[in-house]
């Protein structure tokens, strides 16, 4: 079965904090940061925020944002279900095509150090740029080639 995606709505944002807390609470914890409702709700709305779908099923999200010099993947969340099915590696695919349409010279994404994550978004191209406290910063040019 295909996934697709859609834009999403306001009413998804409920959807979308629950998944993200879900998925990352686990590393807010072990790297003693505070997860706050309220700020994920604000970044929420000032981001562009697609659903990922596979048949009737909304399987997870991703949000972006944009500036001159790249797209910003904020969050990319696959329900726990629904990992390791190639859902996250055809969500990226898709943001690497928009960010190829959009003429931007980069994909950007911050992702924590110790979240396995990291290691699709190198097989995806991504390269680490550095790393802040528990965080990495990865950057795919758009010169680079993709897998």
């Amino acid at each position: 079965m295909e996934f697709q995606l859609r834009l999403a709505q306001a009413e998804d944002l409920a959807f979308a904090r629950a998944l993200t807390c879900q998925n990352m609470l686990r590393y807010y914890i072990q790297h003693d940061l505070l997860w706050q409702d309220e700020a994920f709700d604000a970044a929420w709305c000032g981001r562009k925020n697609w659903l990922i779908s596979r048949g009737d099923e909304v399987i997870g999200f991703f949000s972006l944002s944009r500036d001159a010099r790249a797209v910003y993947i904020r969050e990319l969340q696959i329900a726990e279900a629904f990992q390791g099915q190639g859902g996250g590696s055809w969500a990226i695919d898709q943001v690497i095509a928009m960010t190829h349409e959009e003429r931007r010279p980069a994909l950007r994404l911050t992702v924590f150090e110790t979240n396995p994550a990291k290691n699709l978004y190198q097989r995806k191209g991504l390269q680490t740029q550095g790393e802040d406290e528990c965080f990495l910063r990865m950057e795919l040019q758009l010169s680079t080639p993709v897998l």
